[in-house]
């Protein structure tokens, strides 16, 4: 297949260039600062929020499947208008799409959510995921939407990042323990993205890790993995410290699963 996936050098984009590059696929990607450093990789910069340039590269390229990855949580250009460019344009080319949402659209009253749940964001980053679902939505409804949640990798992610700052007293904060999300390796969700891309299926899917898990818990698991002394991570409340947002967001998979050969593992099982 020829694959354009906007947003490929961040942790997910770079999984999803390097798993279709393996396969043999004709792989473009899209970079707003550098590109990543997957071989094989035809490289093009690329703003989200310039509608002519989105619609030019996605003519040019002749994409049969675009899989966007691109956010900026503080902009709503990016995360929304920019999730519309590319909606437009792959429509225009013909180009079956798939759209990366997150847990984000929930505001946690729930605590559990299943494909069919409607989102009631209460931040401006979640507002704006819905926002890009509701336009993918109206624009190409064959395409998939597959909310996630935070992402894990081989040490490559900012959790990661901010587990090890803390654990060696390089940074200063707290891991929460009401926190709680579910946890997804990056390798299992480029899996199930690109089999999502392939099917004949559309809508809402969620793809997250089968562990519903704190982040003072997701913290200690990496430091142990790691060879870091957890016992070093501070830990506190979100509630007690007025963090505003959703604190606890379980994404159930359970339809998605059914769809899939690629199996979601939990955290407490790739972190072990």
């Amino acid at each position: 297949m020829r694959v354009l996936i906007v947003g490929g050098s961040g942790l997910l984009g770079g999984e999803l260039a390097r798993q279709c590059s393996t396969a043999g696929h004709e792989v473009a990607a899209t970079y707003l600062s550098r590109p990543g450093e997957t071989e094989g990789v035809a490289w093009s910069p690329l703003d989200v929020r310039r509608r002519d340039d989105v619609g030019a590269l996605i003519s040019a390229r002749r994409p049969e499947v675009v899989i966007n990855a691109a956010f900026r949580q503080t902009d709503w250009a990016t995360t929304a208008t920019g999730a519309v460019h590319v909606a437009l344009a792959a429509a225009a080319a013909g180009a079956r799409l798939v759209q990366v949402s997150s847990d984000a659209v929930f505001s946690g009253a729930a605590i559990r959510y299943d494909e069919t749940c409607a989102p009631d964001p209460i931040t401006p980053y979640g507002a704006a995921k819905a926002a890009a679902e509701t336009a993918v939505h109206a624009i190409a409804p064959a395409a998939v939407t597959a909310r996630t949640s935070l992402i894990i990798g081989g040490g490559g992610s900012a959790h990661e990042a901010l587990v090890h700052a803390l654990a060696t007293g390089r940074a200063r904060g707290a891991l929460f323990t009401d926190d709680v999300r579910c946890p997804v390796h990056v390798a299992d969700l480029a899996a199930a993205l690109l089999e999502l891309a392939v099917s004949g299926h559309h809508g809402i899917h969620h793809v997250a890790g089968a562990d519903a898990v704190s982040r003072y818990e997701l913290g200690r698991l990496i430091a142990r993995r790691d060879g870091l002394d957890a016992d070093r991570l501070p830990s506190a409340r979100r509630a007690d410290a007025g963090v505003p947002g959703p604190v606890d967001v379980r994404l159930e998979c359970g339809m998605t699963q059914r769809r899939l050969r690629t199996r979601l593992r939990g955290a407490r099982e790739f972190l072990r």
